[in-house]
Parts: structure tokens; sequence; C-alpha cells
């Protein structure tokens, strides 16, 4: 890939990651709750879903969002080959960061969001295969779905398995993707998460900035794993 498409996916990652701040602090409430109508910490009125840079004005500027999304799709643009998966990917990029920060925020993933990004990815993956006379790559994607889906069902199921429902919807659904790309990059995807969280869960530990029965967000590091699987498979 080029190094003016890199920089250009970078620049779109960074400008359009500016506009999340807003909607991500709306959406962090509890399950059950409306969207957030004021500003948490100083109860300004947030009349509107769009707007760059901080949610509010007695808010930073969200540089380590702005960083995160230029990172996210520079590397993207740096290692994906077809057009068609590049095209996919950066929009979904911007989802799946405003998944990373609500999830980081109140340990939820908005069920509509998670939807959004199956669509997002799903359908457009699907069609582009089927019109490249490829239609196994769609096959192999539903397939690592299940899998993934499956295997997070599990755990989510087992005592003290620490993994929500909303964690196994975003697993199936970045399965598909992975899939998509090849088994290599599924087995990746599906290892990646755990070697990202594992060893910060240990740290908050020794800090005693974490207990053991203190929940941690999965959604920011299967959503990291399964970019690293994409990119380094």
């Amino acid at each position: 890939m080029s190094l003016s498409v890199t920089v250009c996916a970078a620049v779109f990652g960074g400008a359009s990651a500016a506009f999340v701040p807003r909607p991500a602090h709306r959406l962090a409430v509890p399950r059950g709750d409306h969207p957030r109508s004021t500003c948490a910490a100083c109860a300004a009125a947030l009349t509107t879903w769009v707007r760059a840079g901080a949610p509010c004005p007695c808010a930073r500027p969200p540089v380590w969002t702005v960083m995160a999304g230029a990172v996210v799709t520079g590397v993207l643009a740096a290692t994906t080959g077809p057009a068609l998966m590049l095209l996919v990917l950066l929009p979904v990029a911007m989802l799946g960061i405003l998944l990373a920060v609500i999830d980081l925020r109140c340990l939820r993933l908005p069920d509509a969001l998670v939807a959004l990004l199956g669509v997002a990815t799903v359908v457009p993956l699907s069609l582009g295969a089927v019109v490249a006379g490829d239609p196994g790559r769609v096959g192999r994607g539903m397939l690592a779905a299940l899998l993934s889906g499956a295997i997070y069902l599990v755990v989510a199921l087992l005592p003290g398995g620490g993994l929500g429902l909303g964690d196994v919807k975003l697993a199936a659904v970045l399965g598909f993707t992975l899939g998509f790309v090849g088994w290599e990059a599924l087995v990746a995807g599906l290892v990646a998460p755990h070697l990202i969280n594992g060893p910060a869960a240990l740290i908050l530990l020794l800090t005693r900035r974490a207990g053991r029965r203190t929940g941690m967000p999965l959604g920011p590091a299967l959503l990291t794993g399964a970019l690293l699987a994409i990119a380094l498979t």
C-alpha cells in the first residue's frame, strides 16, 4: 500500500475520531437508561449528537481518541491489500473506537452499535466476495462467526467467566471479518485479546487499582486483537 494512501487514511481516522467523544459520552450509561442529555460533569445540555472535539466545553480535548483513530486507520491502510477490504474497514474502525470508549466508561457494549458494526462489515464484504467470484470466503466468515460466538458464550456462562453477552456478540461480529481474512487471522484474533487484557489486569491488581471482582472491559481488547490479527496475518 502506498504511503499517500496510508497518510490519507490516518488523516481520515484522526478527523473522524474527533467526533466520537460526544456520542460516546451520551451513550455511556447503564443498561436500560436513556442516552445522556446533559454533561455528566457540569450538567450542561447536550442538544446534539454531532460535535467535533470534547463532548462538552468543560472537558479536555480528546487527544488520545484522535490519536487512536489515526493509528488504527493508518495501520489498516498500510497492511490491508484489497481496496474493498480497506473501504469497508475504515468507517467500521470508527464504530469500533466508539464501542471501545463506551465500554471503557461503563462496561457496556450497546446492542444497536454492535449490530450496526455487523451490518457494516458482513453485508459489503459478502457482496464484494460474491461479485468477485469468491463466495467461499463468506461461508468461512459465517463459520468463524459461529465458532467465535460459541466459544465466548461458553466462557460467559462459566461461573466467574467475567464476560457479558455484549462481549459474546462483538466476538461473533469480529469473528466474521477475521474468518473472511483467513483461519490464521481468526486464531490470532481469539488469542490476542486475552494476551492484552491479562497483563493489564495483573498490573491493576498489583497497583491495587482493581480487585479480583472488579469488572474489566473486554471490548477494547477484542477490537485491538482483531486489528492486530488483520494487520499481521
